[in-house]
C-alpha cells in the first residue's frame, strides 16, 4: 500500500514539474531545453518572466538576494544583478529580441560560465492555448571551458529546470515554492 501511494504522489509531482532534456552535449557546447504547461494566460506569464526576483531561487545568485534581480524584457536591457560587496553588480544576460507575450531571447553565459570562454543565449517561447501557456526556455551554450562544456549540460539544465519549476509556481499560487 505504501507503494503505490508513494508512486501515486510522485506520478502528481512530476505531472507539475517542468519536463526537461540535454538535447545535445559536446566539449563546445550543448543545448538544454525545458518546458512547462502554466494555468495562466500567456499575458501573466510574461509579466511575470519580468518578476525575476520573486521566483528565481537566491542560491543561484552571486549576491545570495533574489531580490537583487532584476530583468527589463526590452531590447537592449539586461537581467542584471546589484546589492554585492562594495556597491557592486552583474549584468548576466542582455536582451536580444522581444516579442512581447510571444518570445524573447537573452545573451550571457549564467553562473559559473561567466567564468570561461562561453557564450549563450537563452530563447523563451510562449505558446497559449485555451487559458493556459506552454513555456518552453532553450539555451544554447558553445565556446570553451576546461574540461568540455558537456560536463556543465546537465548541472545547467537542472538549474534552469528548478527555476522554470519556481516561475509555474509563482504564475499560479503567487508563491515560487
Amino acid at each position: 500500500m505504501r507503494i503505490i501511494a508513494a508512486a501515486a504522489i510522485a506520478a502528481v509531482t512530476l505531472a507539475g514539474a517542468a519536463r526537461a532534456a540535454v538535447v545535445e552535449a559536446t566539449p563546445t557546447g550543448f543545448q538544454v531545453k525545458q518546458s512547462a504547461e502554466i494555468a495562466a494566460p500567456a499575458a501573466k506569464v510574461w509579466a511575470a518572466l519580468g518578476q525575476i526576483g520573486s521566483w528565481w531561487n537566491s542560491e543561484h545568485s552571486w549576491s545570495q538576494d533574489a531580490k537583487n534581480l532584476t530583468l527589463t524584457l526590452k531590447a537592449g536591457d539586461c537581467l542584471c544583478e546589484t546589492g554585492l560587496p562594495g556597491g557592486g553588480g552583474a549584468r548576466h544576460m542582455s536582451v536580444l529580441l522581444v516579442m512581447p507575450g510571444k518570445m524573447a531571447v537573452l545573451d550571457g553565459a549564467l553562473g559559473p560560465l561567466m567564468f570561461s570562454g562561453t557564450s549563450g543565449h537563452l530563447v523563451w517561447n510562449l505558446a497559449e492555448k485555451d487559458g493556459k501557456t506552454t513555456l518552453t526556455q532553450t539555451y544554447f551554450v558553445g565556446g570553451y571551458i576546461p574540461g568540455g562544456l558537456d560536463k556543465m549540460a546537465a548541472p545547467v539544465d537542472g538549474v534552469l529546470t528548478e527555476q522554470l519549476t519556481r516561475l509555474k509556481a509563482y504564475v499560479e499560487t503567487g508563491k515560487p515554492g
